[in-house]
């Protein structure tokens, strides 16, 4: 895998790192408590989402990192860039069927019921109603878009640099980001959450592998994220 980034003649001070994370994580989980009744469900992710890119980008700034220096940078060849996309998202298609065939097969996890609902429910105006599918998808995109900044570049990036005194600490930031990518799409261990792990998985390896451009695993995770809502139409 490819080095911690950290910028030249930089100490990493680990305590600062530490408290970075915790403000962001705590930010993260708590902004979902605060839920508007009268506001669509989307937009009111999209408000979870932005608060904590705020507080990343808070904490980036700090630490003297922009965006750019993550990953949001231009791709060097938008072919090589497109095929990367869809390798991705073929291996996060074989992953999770293999997922599936293990869980059905072994029966060893199961779909927890307040996490089933809750699935059913949110999207279940889109049935047949493609207007209200193309209306919505701006935000599915905008939403794509932005986990990959947090979940993936702010995440494997700061996670590096909390471990970077041990010899595996991208395979740490990797795991660690994956783990709170899926649990916090449900908030238990279920199929769910160990399904979103395993996107967040796969997505971390892309984004560390492919010499940390963003923009591959920002175009597979709009086209993972089309295929779910239109499959729900």
């Amino acid at each position: 895998m490819v080095s911690t980034i950290q910028k030249p003649k930089q100490s990493i001070n680990h305590k600062g790192i530490l408290l970075d994370l915790t403000i962001y994580i705590a930010v993260m989980f708590l902004v979902r408590e605060v839920y508007i009744p009268n506001l669509f469900s989307l937009l009111n992710g999209l408000l979870w989402t932005l608060t904590t890119l705020a507080v990343a980008t808070w904490r980036m700034k700090a630490r003297g990192y922009t965006w750019k220096d993550l990953g949001l940078r231009k791709p060097k060849s938008f072919k090589k860039t497109l095929l990367i996309s869809i390798l991705v998202v073929i291996v996060i298609a074989i992953a999770i069927i293999t997922f599936n065939i293990l869980q059905e097969t072994l029966g060893f996890l199961g779909e927890s019921e307040s996490t089933s609902k809750s699935s059913n429910s949110s999207f279940k105006y889109l049935k047949g109603n493609w207007l209200m599918f193309f209306s919505i998808m701006p935000i599915v995109l905008v939403e794509s878009f932005l986990e990959e900044l947090l979940d993936r570049a702010f995440l494997i990036t700061w996670f590096e640099k909390l471990f970077s005194k041990t010899m595996i600490a991208t395979i740490l930031a990797v795991l660690m980001q994956a783990l709170i990518f899926g649990f916090r799409h449900s908030n238990d261990i279920s199929e769910r959450s160990i399904t979103v792990a395993i996107i967040g998985l796969i997505m971390g390896i892309a984004y560390v592998k492919f010499d940390r451009n963003l923009w591959p695993i920002i175009i597979a995770h709009c086209i993972l994220n089309t295929m779910s809502m239109i499959d729900r139409v």
